[in-house]
């Protein structure tokens, strides 16, 4: 097997950054390094100079410092304002989470490592700095169980039982939420023990100190029916209320101070303390058409927030499909305020996304001009930060494949211009693959011209049609990049061309483009796949007679719609998928608000049930001659592997040629995020199925 398709080479030896943060000062920033070690993962925290040129290459990447090592994964560093030390979680093969402070040296290499007096057991999903270095403010979980019967077991042991009074008690990749995460504070000496701060029956997101660190913002959800429509609000609590031992309720109380309608999240204070900024909605019923916007009030919650640019139609933060960002970081997409003027978020547009500049008007908080891009260009940012205090113009600093390549840390400042990669330590890895060529077409469709890549074999010739692999994006509101993931490197290696389309209901396009397929799973997006495989048999490049489906989630959904419709396709690979969506409403970890945002539809009457129904896989079962391969993860609580065993049971009663693959202990997205050894199989069973069909 040539090393250009040996998935087992390809993905052992994928690196990825996929977390960062700068220094206030701006000379540096931290980024998270992902590789592949065995059967686990291996991160760490690589330092990355941002002053000057590097005297070899005269680029702009400077020479880049390892500062953690080890059997560990390093993840959400957060650099002190100071410059001076970097605090991140750390988890061990072992399991266990802790959150360390990384002291550095004047020349930037690493000092003294030390780790807090946090509570074992005790999972931090966020930090943050206090603005005078001291202290870090903690999203981690409480002592209190929600619905544990009999005591916390011993490690390793399940409890007696769990009494289920919500919906929410579990969540895919978390497993069972049994217990809050609510804000702490804490010093960063050794002795120093974490404070609570909040103690309510709802979850703490989203960490953000005020400039003169008297309070700490955060989004959270406290109405009783939060498990059913949540939407959260931004709240702030005073840092320095000491608790009173003789009161009832001994920690200080959160009051609330941007409630916008819908879900609001993200927090971030302006420079003098008198405005938040936040993503959301205010449309309390806000569906799936409606994208999350920048908003702003004022801090003390006295008035409503306004959105920064109410006739923006395209998402902020980042809403792009590509395991080149490996997908197990949380995405960064926090506005970032570069002074009292100026707003930095990443928006989302036309399939791609990249840092925008917002005005501010200090005074009124209002916007002022067009929001505008930094850059331009085929990138796919996911990671923002921004150095505020840098000398001179503040350097806007993003994570972000640029091209059709790999992630790298990339610059811009602040004023705009052309992105200055900073590392090369994301692609090295890439160097010896044969990648695949990307191209760039708008497919004439139904509905109007749908954005679309073409991935082709290096060195493929345009005349030469090729058994070809159309591969569906997941959401619906998702979107193809310019840059390829894995498995299209990979078909591309072993002679396939890859259809991407982003069709209808696809994110980035605005609200256009996704209104049309709201409550209509199965129609004018099949419809749009189908033109996307046209035009490329049209253009010459795919070989009709040859062609495969594929897809992931509700790429998964589409590719058992498709051949259950349709008898074009000589083989297909569906992954997590739906297939009774009138089951998945209940099974999936958010299905109730999931299919109210969409336009699903729900079973609690019968018109409802016929809608569902009529949008189900299963209602076509029986049309389906294709050969399948369904690949699941079990332990996945989005689509879950009950649904789709339903599937699989009607095909193989019917005598269909199906194969049905589970993979114990992983989540929905594991073909980006599971163990190695089974993302490799993953791929090898993807790549033969296909060989053994299309190319017989």
């Amino acid at each position: 097997m040539s090393p250009h398709t040996n998935p087992s080479r390809v993905i052992r030896s994928q690196v990825v950054l996929e977390e960062h943060d700068v220094a206030p000062h701006g000379r540096f920033a931290v980024v998270v390094r992902r590789s592949v070690a065995g059967k686990e993962y291996r991160s760490h925290l690589w330092l990355i100079p941002l002053e000057g040129k590097d005297k070899g290459t005269g680029s702009g990447k400077g020479k880049a410092t390892r500062l953690t090592t080890g059997a560990v994964r390093d993840s959400y560093p957060r650099i002190a304002p100071d410059g001076r030390s970097i605090a991140f979680r750390r988890a061990t093969p072992m399991g266990e989470g802790r959150v360390m402070v990384l002291a550095l040296r004047s020349d930037g290499t690493p000092g003294k490592l030390r780790a807090l007096n946090t509570p074992p057991r005790r999972a931090v999903s966020a930090l943050a700095w206090s603005p005078d270095s001291k202290r870090l403010a903690l999203a981690m979980e409480e002592d209190r169980l929600r619905f544990i019967v009999g005591g916390e077991p011993p490690k390793g042991e399940e409890p007696l039982a769990r009494r289920i009074t919500r919906i929410d008690w579990r969540y895919d990749e978390a497993g069972h939420m049994d217990r809050r995460t609510q804000l702490f504070v804490t010093g960063i000496g050794p002795r120093a023990k974490p404070r609570q701060l909040t103690s309510a029956d709802w979850d703490v997101t989203g960490l953000a100190w005020s400039p003169d660190g008297a309070r700490i913002a955060f989004a959270a959800d406290p109405r009783a029916d939060s498990d059913l429509r949540p939407r959260r609000s931004i709240w702030t609590v005073d840092a320095d209320t000491a608790p009173k031992a003789d009161a009832a309720d001994a920690t200080p109380q959160p009051a609330e101070v941007l409630a916008a309608g819908g879900d609001v999240y993200a927090p971030a204070w302006s420079p003098d303390s008198r405005w938040i900024a936040a993503i959301g909605w205010t449309d309390a019923e806000a569906l799936d058409d409606q994208s999350p916007t920048l908003l702003v009030g004022p801090a003390d919650g006295s008035a409503a927030p306004w959105p920064l640019a109410p006739t923006l139609d395209r998402p902020l933060g980042a809403w792009l499909d590509s395991d080149l960002h490996g997908w197990i970081a949380s995405q960064r997409s926090t506005p970032c305020w570069a002074d009292e003027r100026t707003i930095i978020a990443t928006v989302s547009a036309d399939g791609r996304s990249m840092p925008w500049r917002f005005g501010v008007d200090p005074l009124t908080g209002r916007g002022t001009g067009d929001p505008e891009p930094l850059t331009e260009g085929e990138i796919a940012a996911f990671s923002l930060a921004v150095a505020t205090a840098a000398t001179g113009n503040p350097v806007v600093t993003f994570l972000a494949t640029i091209g059709s390549g790999p992630v790298e840390l990339a610059t811009v400042p602040v004023s705009g211009g052309q992105p200055t990669v900073r590392t090369s330590i994301g692609s090295r890895w890439a160097r010896n693959l044969a990648w695949p060529t990307m191209r760039h077409v708008q497919v004439p469709g139904p509905g109007g011209p749908i954005d679309t890549w073409i991935a082709s074999p290096a060195g493929a010739r345009d005349d030469e049609a090729l058994p070809t692999v159309v591969d569906v994006h997941g959401g619906p509101l998702g979107a193809w990049a310019p840059a390829p993931s894995i498995e299209v490197v990979l078909l591309c290696a072993r002679g396939y061309r890859v259809v991407l389309p982003n069709i209808r209901g696809s994110a980035t396009y605005g609200q256009a483009w996704i209104t049309p397929q709201l409550g209509d799973w199965g129609g004018v997006d099949a419809a749009d796949v189908h033109a996307a495989l046209d035009h490329a048999i049209a253009l010459g490049l795919a070989d009709p007679a040859r062609l495969g489906a594929l897809g992931l989630s509700y790429g998964g959904f589409m590719v058992n719609w498709l051949v259950g419709t349709s008898d074009r396709f000589r083989a297909a690979v569906s992954e997590n998928g739906v297939s009774n969506q009138v089951s998945d409403w209940a099974n999936s970890d958010t299905g109730v608000e999931y299919n109210r945002m969409s336009l699903l539809g729900n079973p609690l009457d019968r018109g409802g049930m016929e809608k569902l129904w009529r949008q189900s896989p299963m209602s076509n079962v029986a049309q389906i001659h294709t050969p399948l391969l369904m690949l699941q993860a079990e332990a996945d609580r989005r689509c879950p592997a009950a649904d789709n065993e339903q599937l699989f049971i009607a095909l193989r009663v019917l005598g269909r040629p199906v194969e049905f693959v589970l993979y114990p202990e992983e989540f929905h997205v594991y073909q980006a995020s599971g163990r190695p050894d089974r993302r490799i199989d993953r791929m090898t069973r993807m790549l033969d199925w296909f060989d053994r069909y299309l190319k017989a």
